[in-house]
C-alpha cells in the first residue's frame, strides 16, 4: 500500500501520510513519497490550496525509529541519516517554498521531525487530542527539518530552548496559546474544518499569497531595505495580473472579489 493519499476536491488537494501503523512516522522512501506528492500539488495549476494531514489519528511521529534500529544493528546510521535529513530538507522546502497556501491538519501526535512538518506550513489546525513534541532530546538527535529555524521565531530563544531541551509534549491548546497552531477542534470537526479552510484559501489572492510567502520567510534573514525591495518586486508582479484589479474594483464596486490569479511560479 502506498504510504501517502492523494484527493483533490475542486481546487483543494488533500495529501494524506497513510502510515498508520507506525504513527506516520516517516523513513527516506516514505519521505521521498510524499515531497513528489506535495511536488505534483504544487505544481498542479488547478490546485490553489492543498492539505497535509496524516491517517489513522496521528498527523506524523517523526523519523521511522524502527528503521533507525535496523541500521544501528548494521552499523549504518550515518548513512541513513544523511539520507533522512537530506530528505527532510527538501520536503521543507517543497512546503515552504510552494507559492499557494498549505494548510496542516494534526489529528493527533506531531512529533520530531513530523512537528517540522506541521510549522513548514502556512496553517495549522489541530484536534483537542494533538500533542506536539520536538522529541529529539529523548533520542540524543540533533533536530532537524528546520526546526531550530521555526521554534525560536515562533517563540523566541528562551521557550524553544526550553521545548527542545526537555522534549516537552505541547497539548494543542497550550499550542494555539503559544501560536503554534491556529485553530483547535474536536477530532471529528478537524478534516472538515480543515477542507474549510483551505477552500476559503483557495478562493483567495493565490498569486499575492505566494509572495507574502516568500516574503515572511525572507524577513528573518534580511534587511529592511532588502525586505522593502522584495515587496516592491512583489506589488509590481500583482498589479500585472488579474487578482490585484479585481481586487480594487470589487472594492469599489462594493462586491465580493473572485480571484482566478495563478501562483507565481
Amino acid at each position: 500500500m502506498a504510504p501517502v493519499r492523494v484527493e483533490r476536491d475542486g481546487a483543494v488537494v488533500t495529501v494524506t501520510i497513510d502510515r498508520p501503523e507506525r504513527r506516520n512516522a516517516l523513513d527516506v522512501e516514505s519521505m521521498r513519497e510524499l515531497r513528489a506528492r506535495l511536488q505534483e500539488a504544487g505544481l498542479d495549476p488547478r490546485a490553489r490550496a492543498v492539505v497535509v494531514t496524516g491517517a489513522g489519528g496521528a498527523f506524523c511521529a517523526g523519523g521511522d525509529v524502527a528503521a533507525m534500529n535496523e541500521h544501528r544493528r548494521r552499523g549504518e546510521l550515518p548513512k541513513l541519516f544523511h539520507e533522512l535529513t537530506g530528505e527532510q530538507e527538501l520536503l521543507i522546502r517543497e512546503i515552504v517554498g510552494m507559492r499557494k497556501p498549505v494548510v496542516a491538519a494534526l489529528p493527533g501526535v506531531a512529533a520530531g521531525g513530523g512537528l517540522s512538518l506541521a510549522l513548514a506550513a502556512d496553517w495549522r489546525i489541530a484536534a483537542e487530542e494533538a500533542l506536539l513534541v520536538p522529541a529529539f532530546g529523548a533520542l540524543g538527535a540533533v533536530p532537524d527539518g528546520g526546526l531550530t529555524y521555526f521554534l525560536p521565531h515562533f517563540l523566541g530563544i528562551g521557550l524553544a530552548q526550553e521545548l527542545l531541551f526537555t522534549s516537552a509534549k505541547v497539548p494543542a491548546a497550550r499550542a494555539k496559546e503559544l501560536g503554534l497552531v491556529h485553530e483547535v477542534v474536536s477530532a471529528s470537526a478537524l478534516p472538515a474544518r480543515a477542507s474549510a479552510r483551505a477552500k476559503e484559501l483557495a478562493a483567495g489572492p493565490t498569486f499575492a499569497y505566494g509572495w507574502t510567502k516568500h516574503l515572511i520567510v525572507r524577513s528573518f534573514g534580511g534587511s529592511l531595505e532588502g525586505q522593502l525591495m522584495l515587496e516592491r518586486r512583489g506589488a509590481v508582479e500583482a498589479a500585472q495580473g488579474p487578482d490585484l484589479a479585481e481586487g480594487i474594483g470589487a472594492f469599489a464596486e462594493k462586491r465580493r472579489p473572485s480571484f482566478r490569479g495563478r501562483p507565481p511560479g
